[in-house]
């Protein structure tokens, strides 16, 4: 089971939407270089799958990538399915550890604000980052059991 990686987000801030920067730094028990939710803790990188924002769209949501404040935008692979613990190579260098399998949602994030509602606590994923490097739009999502 493979993806790809579809938008890279970051933002300066916390409980806002994430803008697409095409490409970031990953960086070992931190997460995205220059994001406000990196740090030494179990929730550095976030990724949801597109799949699930097309489903907010077919409710008549004008959403898209980064609007769910998610790091990374896959496509191709049902995230929320991976246990906790599955090791995910992301590009050619960066390898994450999937720590948490959604969130409980803070009612004073943007989209909640904006629709009642959010996909991130159900179907978004966090990783720590194990093995750093560059993560660009395009690259591929894979799991791997050897690292």
């Amino acid at each position: 089971m493979a993806g790809r990686v579809l938008a890279v987000c970051t933002s300066e801030t916390k409980g806002v939407r994430k803008e697409n920067v095409g490409e970031a730094v990953f960086q070992v028990d931190h997460g995205v270089v220059g994001d406000a939710h990196a740090g030494p803790w179990h929730r550095q990188v976030s990724l949801l799958a597109v799949e699930s924002i097309e489903r907010m769209r077919a409710q008549g949501l004008k959403v898209g990538p980064g609007d769910f404040a998610e790091n990374l935008t896959t496509e191709g692979m049902e995230l929320h399915s991976l246990p906790v613990g599955t090791m995910l190579r992301i590009g050619s260098e960066v390898v994450g550890e999937v720590s948490q399998i959604g969130k409980k949602c803070h009612v004073g994030c943007a989209v909640f604000k904006q629709v009642g509602d959010c996909i991130m606590p159900r179907e978004g994923i966090f990783v720590k980052v194990v093995q750093g490097g560059l993560v660009k739009v395009g690259d591929t999502v894979e799991v791997v059991t050897d690292v």
